[in-house]
């Protein structure tokens, strides 16, 4: 049931991307939050476990409309030179949810059932969903986006090359897949090497995704203030060092700090990456170029494939230290590529 989720939620950002250009980021966003809101009513009501993974496809596709409207309409409503720290504010709110929903679905799952909780949480969506439509509008009548679009226009003046763009996102992809497929893994190599339990050693997660709450802001802030490629850079060569540092780590305190780190890289690094595609793409193709972006940041249960092998057959050691050299080296040459890129375009002017 979470593949079925998980890959229909990829690929439903690349369409629902193209879609939110050619209709509207305010109609997407509102079939992706209402959607999915109606879909996990549906799943609550009794079916077969055939009907459950249809609609979980189902609820993955709609629900991929959202990152692609949602960035696009943060920084449209915001001066461009604060447009990072409205995406950390945002981004603040997502990794609120992975810490928030899981305790408010127990607490009703354990009052009224699993079936409950999908449906407990899908009427305040659905409610949400309707009213953030409403508001959206009134904010559009009241031509509440134009001063937005004004600094976004002077923001592209000097419109990065395609082959520049593709670099950045390849860059920004590759690395947060990278940490996140390690990340799946630390926990037990926690239990593996330090004898803890697996309840006890799943708690790492829980330090990984509070840093989106803790760095989010400071993210957006770093972006507006050195630019997001420098921070894209120096968090991944950061994120690489981490990876390597878990298999030397002597104590289970020490890998949590390093969890930390790695969680801090991932989050600042997604920050800096939507501010960044968002103010070198064209108005008119920005949530197409976001839904590819998030589509390529969601394949990383495939490379978690890949690693789960490489551990059985390497053992962890060695699987860390590759996976950390290939951070550091993609860095490294994507870092390059940017910048002859960027002398380029001068040489030019």
């Amino acid at each position: 049931m979470l593949s079925a989720f998980n890959i229909s939620y990829g690929l439903g950002q690349l369409p629902a991307g193209w879609l939110a250009d050619r209709f509207g980021a305010r109609a997407l966003i509102t079939v992706g939050i209402c959607g999915v809101a109606l879909v996990g009513l549906l799943i609550g009501i009794p079916q077969s476990y055939t009907m459950l993974i249809i609609l979980f496809v189902i609820m993955g596709l709609v629900g991929g409309g959202y990152h692609p409207s949602a960035i696009p309409l943060i920084s449209t409503s915001v001066n461009w030179k604060v447009r990072g720290r409205a995406l950390g504010l945002h981004q603040i709110g997502g990794s609120s949810s992975f810490f928030l929903v899981p305790l408010i679905g127990a607490a009703i799952a354990s009052a009224w059932s699993w079936r409950g909780a999908f449906i407990g949480l899908s009427i305040p969506t659905m409610v949400f969903g309707l009213v953030l439509y409403v508001l959206l509008v009134r904010k559009k009548s009241a031509g509440g986006t134009e001063a937005a679009e004004q600094g976004h226009d002077e923001a592209l003046s000097g419109l990065t090359s395609l082959k520049h763009l593709a670099v950045f996102i390849a860059l920004s992809a590759f690395t947060h897949i990278v940490a996140h497929s390690i990340k799946a893994f630390i926990p037990f190599y926690i239990e593996k090497s330090f004898g803890w339990s697996a309840a006890a050693s799943g708690a790492f997660l829980s330090i990984f995704y509070s840093t989106g709450i803790l760095v989010s802001l400071l993210g957006g802030y770093l972006s507006d203030r050195f630019g997001a490629v420098r921070v894209v850079v120096v968090v991944s060569l950061i994120g690489g060092a981490a990876i390597y540092l878990l298999d030397i780590a002597p104590s289970s305190a020490l890998i949590g700090v390093i969890t930390f780190v790695i969680g801090m890289a991932v989050h600042i690094r997604m920050v800096a990456s939507s501010a960044y595609i968002v103010s070198k793409t064209p108005k008119r193709y920005i949530a197409t170029v976001i839904g590819i972006y998030f589509a390529l940041m969601q394949s990383n249960s495939a490379l978690a494939l890949v690693v789960g092998w490489f551990i059985n057959r390497w053992g962890y050691s060695l699987t860390f230290t590759t996976f950390a050299v290939a951070t550091v080296a993609v860095t490294i040459i994507g870092a390059l590529l940017l910048r002859q890129g960027s002398r380029n375009q001068l040489s030019r002017a």
